[in-house]
């Protein structure tokens, strides 16, 4: 079976949703890193918006629940990580736009 790409992965990423902004993770900025292995193992670094974040325990389960229901996934590990720590910078473009932090 196929490794399955970094994009692929990023794009199933767009449905998980910060409840409290409405907005998925990946327009956010929250995957810092994305990485695959031959043994179908993806190791996802990420952040949230902040320490404490009380949706942080959704958004780490929605995204195991995401990526493993990928075709090519066997095994998934979020580590979440503060440095460097979110700011609405890290935000697309669009998102940034819409939230008037341009």
């Amino acid at each position: 079976m196929a490794v399955v790409s970094e994009d692929v992965i990023r794009e199933g990423l767009k449905e998980v949703i910060d409840p409290e902004l409405g907005v998925n993770i990946v327009d956010l900025g929250l995957i810092y890193e994305v990485n695959t292995s031959e043994e179908e193992n993806v190791d996802i670094k990420m952040t949230l918006t902040f320490p404490g974040c009380p949706a942080g325990p959704y958004i780490i389960a929605q995204v195991h629940q995401v990526v493993e229901d990928l075709e090519g996934v066997a095994e998934v590990d979020v580590e979440i990580v503060w440095d460097p720590p979110w700011s609405p910078e890290m935000m697309s473009e669009e998102i940034r736009m819409e939230y008037g932090y341009m």
